[in-house]
């Protein structure tokens, strides 16, 4: 298989990572559609150095969430202004949006949008039901860190909501 249609059915097959890892840094379209452009181009370019040894969403999340931090950081410190989590995307949505949101599902957008780049990735991919092996190695941290990073972020949540 030629390295184009790889890439073009790696991103068909995964696509509601990259859905879920724009929205959680880019309000803005022309943001998303940025932030789009430069995970593929990412992805593109590390395509030859896949290890095989590692799951594809493992991969995929780290060149995606590394990206995303960049350019948030790089967005943040240009606009001069927060990126928080928002609804919309792309022309490829893989799960249709629901115009009203549980008190639950706004608790956590607001809890989410509180955290930092790095935290919110974490939190992310703990929500998304990833175990810390996959988190740790994601983020580039290790279990041990990730696991107390988990537990701090949840007890301060507790403290916020009981307050």
């Amino acid at each position: 298989m030629s390295k184009k249609a790889t890439f073009i059915e790696i991103i068909q097959k995964y696509r509601g990572i990259l859905y879920k890892v724009i929205t959680m840094y880019c309000i803005e379209e022309n943001d998303k559609k940025d932030l789009e452009q430069e995970i593929l181009i990412q992805i593109w370019k590390s395509l030859e150095t896949y290890n095989d040894k590692y799951a594809m969403t493992t991969w995929l999340y780290r060149i995606s969430m590394n990206v995303a931090i960049s350019h948030y950081r790089k967005t943040f410190k240009t606009k001069g202004r927060t990126v928080r989590l928002d609804t919309g995307l792309l022309e490829f949505t893989p799960v249709p949006e629901t115009s009203e949101r549980s008190y639950e599902q706004e608790v956590l957008r607001k809890l989410l949008l509180a955290l930092n780049e790095f935290d919110k990735a974490l939190m992310f991919l703990y929500l998304e039901d990833k175990d810390y092996e996959v988190i740790a190695e994601v983020l580039g941290i290790s279990k041990t860190n990730v696991a107390t990073k988990i537990s701090r972020i949840k007890n301060r949540w507790k403290q916020e909501l009981t307050s």
